[in-house]
């Protein structure tokens, strides 16, 4: 009732780009076109790809439809890596404007730069991205992702300048000042972490604020993956409507894929921008659309660093276009290589997740502790009530939970359910959720 309701409130919006609104043969000649530029470029400009193409057997010019690109190979995240710091830049260092890199934590970060011109691809995407989640012109936007190396606050910054809005550029952390400027200078809309936002209503709460009365509207989230249950935890919480925003920083940053607030059915992918492929995890080979697989992403118009083929190791399927004239992304079920092998059993993250969220005694917060006793695997599920639950029985809602979660996920647990904020917060970007001690 409540969703629906959203949607009424927010019609299709007028003054779509052409290409958004395009036939679908209209998008794929104008992909066809720009991934045979993009595949040139590469080969040209960039030893790595001109060496691969050569060992592969083939050739930009052997790319005569769409599906021929199944031949090239791919590219990694280890492929930037061994090319640290600048060696996949097809351009001259002295043409990059910007240069993003990753946080490192698992070896050398991964380092992507910025021509002008993709600066300026990068705003007009992020830009279409804000007006697809419903936001306008003149709207004041709190940006909330962190600011620096990482890809989120400045792609979420020019993007909102981009399209006319103002901006408050928070950053992450300092959440009591995040509720008081949120409180103060009355945003429409905020750009986050989903997991960050809980963190943000909690605090509304534990200053006696309802946060479902503060000015925000729409809430913007990305840079990890959640669940329909997050969502719906948020937007009851928050009284906004939450809208998720897809990408990643070897592709290009946030704006990559967004979703529509008329429809909230998924991110549509901007396809005149990224060519997407799923591709089977496991033999690489390319499934049809509607199946679930690793998604894969090839830039059509980026100068600085082309990329093709580049396995995100998101999971994920490929939908049919609703509000938009692109194919959109289903909810990412984990990362290839998040998922836990527990006992035999493949185990996601978001799985849990969404059970702990079925419960409305439990917070949001959650950690997956998984340990190695002898030769078995355990497991132990971390979880707390709600602000305000004191008396609760945790051992009824401990059994409830390992009950859940055995019949549907299939492996024996143990929970603890803890007093509200006995979790760790993330402050800054993305939550801890797994604490994986076994050894490798």
């Amino acid at each position: 009732m409540i969703a629906s309701a959203r949607r009424a409130r927010h019609a299709r919006p007028d003054g779509l780009e052409p290409i958004e609104q395009a036939s679908r043969d209209e998008v794929t000649a104008l992909q066809l076109a720009r991934l045979r530029h993009t595949l040139r470029h590469a080969y040209a400009r960039v030893a790595h790809y001109r060496r691969a193409f050569d060992a592969a057997g083939v050739h930009p010019d052997d790319l005569r439809q769409l599906s021929d690109l199944a031949k090239f190979p791919f590219t990694t995240k280890q492929h930037l890596r061994d090319h640290y710091p600048f060696g996949l830049f097809a351009v001259p260092r002295q043409e990059i404007v910007r240069i993003h890199a990753s946080s490192g934590t698992t070896g050398k970060p991964t380092v992507v730069g910025y021509t002008q011109g993709d600066i300026d691809t990068w705003a007009d995407l992020v830009a279409r991205s804000i007006r697809a989640a419903g936001g306008r012109r003149g709207d004041m936007i709190h940006v909330a992702y962190g600011y620096g190396l990482f890809t989120g606050g400045l792609g979420a910054h020019y993007g909102a300048e981009r399209l006319g809005c103002t901006v408050i550029p928070m950053s992450g952390g300092q959440t009591e000042k995040q509720v008081q400027l949120i409180a103060d200078f009355r945003p429409d809309i905020i750009m986050v972490t989903p997991s960050y936002m809980q963190v943000i209503v909690e605090e509304f709460e534990r200053q006696g604020l309802d946060a479902a009365a503060s000015s925000l509207r729409i809430g913007i989230f990305g840079a990890e993956p959640w669940t329909e249950a997050m969502r719906a935890d948020i937007e009851r919480r928050a009284g906004l409507d939450a809208v998720d925003i897809y990408g990643l920083s070897e592709v290009m940053g946030p704006g990559v894929a967004s979703e529509c607030i008329e429809s909230k059915d998924g991110p549509v992918i901007w396809e005149d921008h990224f060519y997407p492929e799923i591709v089977d995890p496991e033999t690489g080979d390319v499934v049809a659309d509607g199946v679930e697989g690793e998604l894969v992403f090839t830039s059509l118009t980026k100068e600085a660093l082309p990329i093709v083929r580049y396995r995100t190791r998101d999971l994920t399927r490929l939908l049919p276009p609703t509000s938009r004239a692109f194919r959109r992304m289903g909810r990412i079920v984990g990362r290839s290589d998040d998922m836990l092998i527990i006992r035999g059993v493949n185990v996601f993250p978001t799985q849990l997740e969404e059970i702990v969220l079925q419960h409305r005694q439990l917070s949001g917060q959650y950690q997956i502790h998984v340990s190695r006793d002898g030769l078995l695997d355990e497991v132990e599920l971390r979880c707390e009530f709600q602000p305000g639950v004191a008396d609760a029985d945790a051992s009824e809602v401990s059994g409830w939970l390992q009950q859940r979660i055995k019949t549907l996920v299939g492996i024996s647990t143990r929970v603890a359910v803890l007093p509200s904020n006995s979790i760790e917060r993330t402050l800054t970007g993305k939550a801890r959720r797994v604490i994986d001690t076994r050894p490798r």
